[in-house]
């Protein structure tokens, strides 16, 4: 089982920029894809990033293209979404997801984007 640790949400104002971290444990080897997921009050979960743990290849939401990039440290275990020209419609926790054998979450950090 792998352990997720997010940092990095807060209240921005719109057209603001925010980095989030997200740091894995226990058992990062066995991790194929990390990402980020969200989820606004009364809507579904949704995608925002992915990237795979080998060629690095990426996939994003639509909603986040050209705005939001992620990235990730081997070697630190931890992947990064930069997220540039924030909206208020961005505003939502925030979830760290690992795909291997299985798929872990972290705990979710608030983003909140004032207009």
């Amino acid at each position: 089982q792998v352990q997720l640790v997010e940092s990095g949400g807060g209240l921005v104002q719109a057209g603001g920029s925010l980095r989030l971290s997200c740091a894995a444990s226990g058992s990062p080897f066995s991790i194929n894809i990390m990402g980020w997921y969200r989820q606004a009050p009364g809507k579904q979960r949704e995608l925002v990033a992915v990237i795979t743990s080998g060629a690095g290849s990426t996939n994003y939401g639509d909603s986040v293209k050209g705005r939001f990039t992620i990235s990730r440290d081997n070697a630190k275990n931890t992947v990064y979404l930069q997220m540039n020209s924030l909206k208020p419609e961005d505003t939502a926790v925030y979830y760290c997801a690992a795909f291997g054998v299985g798929v872990d979450w972290g705990q979710g950090t608030q983003v909140t984007v004032s207009s």
